[in-house]
């Protein structure tokens, strides 16, 4: 990774699902169009293609191709990821069941639940696993990334043991915040914060 902003990184996907829908159809790509897809303007686009030392052709625009293939490198998804969901309650469920998973590059390879009368159903193709097997899962390779789905006393010590067993990105939908070291990566979603917020100005 070239060391970009986080403001950046949040709108190298938003650009790569334009770059997506385009591919195919269309060789180029304009800034104005970029950044009608990101909600920035035309500056920000540059400023971030150029922080990714990506030159465009002044009248013609960026190309689709190289572009899409040079913000996959740069989020690190230009081979599929492994990813595990933690929790197969309502949610978990429902997040194994999301078909974008698999179209954005992240193939859901592991379920873990603690409820016993979870454990050896099936979501998709996955089986659900004990909690126990996971350790040993993370260690062969099984998954690189998790999703967090538990309640919220749970959530700092499933996120402890996959820290500990090397998990380095996390997507926590818990509702609680959870501690992690340096050099591991985690992204909160609170649904129901996110909610309360869009109640203000709904």
């Amino acid at each position: 990774m070239s060391g970009i902003s986080h403001a950046t990184v949040s709108r190298l996907p938003r650009y790569l699902r334009l770059l997506e829908e385009l591919e195919g159809a269309h060789e180029t790509v304009s800034s104005d169009d970029l950044a009608v897809a990101a909600g920035v303007n035309a500056a920000n686009v540059r400023r971030d293609l150029s922080d990714l030392e990506f030159q465009g052709t002044r009248g013609v625009g960026y190309s689709v191709p190289s572009l899409g293939d040079r913000i996959r490198r740069e989020l690190g998804i230009e081979s599929r990821r492994l990813v595990a969901i933690i929790g197969a309650g309502n949610l978990g469920t429902a997040l194994a069941r999301y078909d974008g998973l698999a179209k954005r590059g992240f193939d859901v390879t592991a379920i873990y639940d603690t409820d016993p009368n979870r454990v050896g159903q099936s979501i998709g193709d996955v089986q659900i696993q004990r909690m126990e097997d996971m350790p040993m899962d993370c260690k062969v390779g099984c998954f690189d990334m998790a999703i967090l789905a538990v309640p919220a006393n749970a959530a700092q010590s499933v996120t402890d043991l996959l820290v500990k067993e090397g998990v380095h990105s996390i997507l926590n939908f818990a509702p609680v915040r959870v501690s992690v070291p340096e050099g591991v990566a985690v992204r909160q979603v609170d649904l129901s914060t996110e909610l309360q917020i869009l109640s203000y100005y709904g």
